[in-house]
């Protein structure tokens, strides 16, 4: 079981956010599953890049910090879906500022991740 070696610092909302939100997936997977994309393999399927073990722990991060919620249906082979819920909902607006301030600075973005 994975153990903490720095203690948590939750004392300003950047810092709660941080810890919610950290993991190089989370926020394309809280967007991806806005959009529709609930079964584990459609969003294996649109972030290639990522491992599936990698989304897994992200998925089940997001579950615990209640983002998103987990349906298993019971039938053969097993069958998974993911949805947001309404504190996951509360994010989109952050996200899509996010997403509008990358695309508004996306040439000098590229040009200082890339020197």
């Amino acid at each position: 079981m994975y153990e903490r070696k720095i203690p948590l610092n939750l004392n300003c909302g950047l810092d709660l956010i941080g810890e919610v939100l950290y993991g190089k997936w989370k926020i394309r997977l809280l967007w991806f599953i806005n959009e529709g994309n609930k079964r584990p393999s459609e969003l294996q399927r649109k972030i290639p890049d990522a491992s599936r073990r990698v989304l897994n722990m992200q998925l089940k991060e997001l579950e615990k910090h209640e983002l998103i919620a987990r349906k298993v249906y019971a039938v053969v082979p097993p069958k998974v879906e993911y949805s947001l819920t309404d504190f996951g909902k509360t994010l989109l607006p952050v996200i899509t500022l996010m997403g509008e301030w990358g695309d508004k600075n996306e040439e000098r973005l590229r040009n200082v991740i890339t020197k």
